[in-house]
C-alpha cells in the first residue's frame, strides 16, 4: 500500500494524490472507459484488487475521487483529452512535450516514441517522492524523460526548463493540468505568455474554473473553495469562456477550443445518457482548453 504524506511532509500534493487515484480506480470501474493507463494503481502502490476499498475509513480524504463516478470520469477524460492533443501535436511534427504540474501523471512511461522528449515539471517534493513510488514499484524512467524540478518561490520556468535541455527554438505541446484555479489570475498569464513565445507550432492544454454565473453556482464555489484552503491549496482564478479566448488571442494563439467537461464526457461516452445523469455543480463549472499558434 501506498504510503499517504502531504507536500509539507516531503510528499505530494493533495490534489495530485486525488487525481492519481481517479485514474486508478477508473481503469476498473467504468465502463466503457475513456482512458486507458496500466501504471495508475502501480504508480500508487496498489494493486487492481485493491481499489474498490480505497473509500473505506483508512484512505477517507482520497474516497471522493474513488467513488464519485462524474468527478472521477471527469479527471479520466481531461488525461485522455491532453493526450489526444499530443498525439496530433507529435503527429504534426513537435518532439517535445511538457508536462506543467505533472504529479504522478504517467504519459512519459507509456510514450512509444524514443524521438519525442518529455519534460516533467513539478515541485521539488512531489517530483522526489513520486521518484521513489517509481523505483518502488519497478517502473523504469525512459531515456526520453527529463525531470525538472521547481521551486517557483525560488526559480522561474524559463530558466529551469532550458536548464534541463528544453528547446525554446523548437515545437513543442504543453499539458497543464489542474494547475491554474491554484495560481493568481497574473501568474497563470504569465505562463501562457512563456508557452506563448515558444517556437510555432506549439500548443497547450490546460483547465480551468469558470466563474460562477448564478447564486446557487456561487455558493458551490465559496463551499468548495473553503474546503480546499483548508487542506492548504486555496483556489485563486475563475474566467470566463470569453475571458479566456481574448486572453490567448492576445497572447498571439489563433486556434482555440473551450469545451465545458461535461460536455467532452459526454463525447467520449457517446452521449449524455452513458454519462448517467445530469452534471454536478463541479463539473459544471470546469472548462477544457487546447489553444495553437
Amino acid at each position: 500500500m501506498s504510503n499517504v504524506v502531504s507536500m509539507e511532509n516531503g510528499g505530494p500534493s493533495r490534489t495530485a494524490l486525488v487525481t492519481a487515484y481517479a485514474r486508478a480506480y477508473h481503469q476498473i470501474a467504468d465502463q466503457p472507459q475513456i482512458f486507458t493507463d496500466p501504471l495508475a494503481a502501480r504508480v500508487l502502490g496498489h494493486a487492481a484488487e485493491e481499489l474498490p476499498n480505497l473509500g473505506t475509513a483508512a484512505t477517507d480524504r482520497l474516497g471522493g475521487a474513488v467513488t464519485d463516478r462524474p468527478r472521477r470520469l471527469f479527471f479520466a477524460t481531461r488525461a485522455r483529452f491532453a493526450e489526444d492533443a499530443v498525439a496530433a501535436a507529435v503527429a504534426a511534427g513537435a518532439r517535445q512535450v511538457v508536462i506543467l504540474g505533472a504529479g504522478l501523471d504517467t504519459f512519459a512511461y507509456r510514450n512509444p516514441r524514443r524521438d519525442v522528449r518529455v519534460f516533467e515539471v513539478d515541485h521539488p517534493a512531489t517530483q522526489a517522492w513520486k521518484r521513489e513510488r517509481l523505483a518502488t514499484a519497478g517502473i523504469d524512467s525512459p531515456e526520453t524523460l527529463t525531470f525538472v524540478p521547481v521551486d517557483f518561490e525560488t526559480q522561474t520556468l524559463a530558466t529551469e526548463l532550458e536548464a534541463a535541455g528544453f528547446r525554446r527554438t523548437d515545437p513543442a505541446v504543453f499539458v497543464w493540468l489542474g494547475v491554474v484555479y491554484y495560481l493568481t489570475p497574473d501568474a497563470a498569464r504569465a505562463t501562457l505568455a512563456y508557452i506563448a513565445g515558444q517556437a510555432q507550432p506549439v500548443e497547450v492544454v490546460f483547465d480551468y474554473l469558470r466563474s460562477a454565473t448564478t447564486e446557487a453556482e456561487r455558493a458551490y464555489q465559496r463551499a468548495r473553495a473553503e474546503r480546499l484552503a483548508a487542506v492548504g491549496e486555496p483556489v485563486f482564478s475563475y474566467f470566463t469562456p470569453d475571458g479566456i479566448a481574448a486572453q490567448l488571442r492576445a497572447l498571439g494563439f489563433t486556434g482555440v477550443e473551450d469545451h465545458s467537461a461535461a460536455d467532452l464526457i459526454s463525447g467520449y461516452l457517446g452521449g449524455s445518457a452513458a454519462f448517467g445523469g445530469a452534471p454536478t455543480p463541479a463539473l459544471n463549472g470546469i472548462r477544457m482548453v487546447r489553444a495553437s499558434r
